[in-house]
């Protein structure tokens, strides 16, 4: 199927298979804003060059006085951001062992630093300056090593690119779109997620010519997976995959009906995607939330797309690592409940959520499964099987009739002897109607 320059023939393209069975995926935000690294506990701290220069985010320029002076400009970063113990094998590998199945690189923020060599930012991107490294290309292959995905994000705007600012729609034209298809054709990302959009609708950023040649003729057409970010008209309503950012598609509303289309949820570990050195231990959230969170976003057919904030050397802060590991830990033993499933209902239960997959259901429970647990969304029958996944006792799992429903009734279990923690997963087989 050929696709047209409208979003009424872009919109019927499918999300990719993949990405749906996929479910989990790393952000990273890495670049200049990582050297001071420095924002509001409540603030992004990759924002930091817009904001030293906003009368309204004094909290910010006295901070950056006080530790740079006031003759430091934010360009300068450039020569203090150096990369010096980055390894991309070792980010790989911590990506493998997380359970996740793709990530996506800031291969440029809104600062227009590029993290990538490009013929469109001469002179300001990691390969030109800095520490004179291709970092798409260096994750790329690192990554082809394992079976996580490469992808990028990348901003439609730039704060202080001279053409933005003068003229949106050339700008989009002569640097954006070209810098687009370069990344593509050089990188071969399987995601493109595109941010700040905002401030104009999707004409002027010609979104629908771009995504037009993305379909049709890109080296990519048949895998790459972009989202909604591409005018302020489109998001949770055009394009790939619809985005919500900590729970909201724009700060205000909720994700409207998707109509089965994928969804993936965005957030930080802590609240910043860059890192924030002025959060502290109890402003991230625990291995057991996370774990849960990516439970409940699945249920309801969505993905996880978890972001690291790794510090200007190039090192991911050893507490984000450790979150990332304990849910790969979960993931080694219930990942058959969360991969390649799909939404059973969408009657939500306390602490309770639901997925399918291959003719089975998967009951996650949110608390030790002593005693009985009542499955309001599972009907009775008397050939249906109970396994609760880690349970290394063997211990058999009685099913009663609840007024058509099924009640789990737990024989005394051990929590020593059960591989999982955090979020326990009961799979359910012979299920009516599945």
């Amino acid at each position: 199927m050929l696709y047209e320059n409208n979003w009424e023939s872009l919109n019927k393209r499918h999300v990719p298979a993949w990405f749906e069975d996929a479910k989990f995926g790393i952000f990273i935000h890495w670049g200049l804003y990582s050297v001071p690294s420095y924002a509001k506990p409540t603030d992004y701290a990759e924002w930091y060059g817009w904001s030293v220069l906003q009368p309204e985010h004094q909290y910010t320029r006295d901070f950056h006085n006080r530790a740079y002076g006031e003759r430091k400009q934010y360009a300068d970063f450039v020569a203090d951001f150096k990369a010096e113990l980055f390894d991309a094998d070792e980010w790989a590998d911590i990506f493998q062992r997380s359970g996740a199945k793709y990530m996506n690189l800031v291969s440029k923020h809104h600062d227009g630093f590029c993290m990538f060599k490009t013929d469109y930012a001469w002179n300001w991107n990691s390969y030109d300056v800095g520490p004179h490294r291709d970092f798409c290309a260096e994750l790329s292959e690192a990554l082809s090593k394992t079976d996580v995905r490469f992808g990028v994000y990348h901003s439609v705007y730039e704060w202080f690119h001279p053409l933005y600012l003068e003229n949106p729609e050339r700008y989009a034209l002569e640097h954006l779109i070209p810098m687009l298809k370069e990344l593509v054709e050089k990188y071969h990302p399987h995601t493109l997620f595109t941010d700040g959009e905002w401030s104009h609708p999707s004409s002027v950023w010609h979104s629908t010519e771009f995504l037009q040649w993305l379909y049709n003729e890109s080296s990519m057409k048949d895998l790459i997976v972009p989202n909604d970010r591409w005018g302020n008209e489109t998001r949770g309503r055009l394009g790939g995959n619809f985005t919500t950012e900590y729970g909201t598609v724009d700060g205000k509303r909720l994700l409207e009906n998707p109509d089965g289309r994928p969804f993936e949820e965005c957030r930080g570990i802590g609240h910043s995607f860059g890192l924030n050195r002025n959060e502290r231990c109890e402003d991230y959230q625990t291995a057991d939330a996370l774990i849960w969170m990516l439970c409940d976003l699945v249920s309801k057919g969505g993905n996880l797309l978890l972001n690291v904030g790794p510090s200007a050397d190039g090192k991911i802060p050893p507490l984000q690592e450790e979150r990332l590991l304990q849910i790969g830990k979960w993931l080694k033993v219930n990942g058959e409940a969360i991969y390649a499933s799909r939404k059973y209902t969408d009657n939500a239960e306390a602490d309770l959520c639901y997925t399918k997959r291959d003719g089975k259901v998967y009951a996650m429970l949110h608390a030790y499964p002593f005693g009985e647990r009542l499955l309001k969304a599972v009907p009775y029958a008397p050939e249906l099987k109970a396994t609760l996944l880690g349970d290394r006792t063997g211990a058999e799992i009685k099913i009663v009739d609840d007024n058509g429903a099924a009640r789990l009734c737990f024989p005394p279990l051990n929590p020593m002897a059960q591989s999982s923690e955090h979020v326990f997963v009961v799979r359910l087989e012979n299920v009516r109607g599945i």
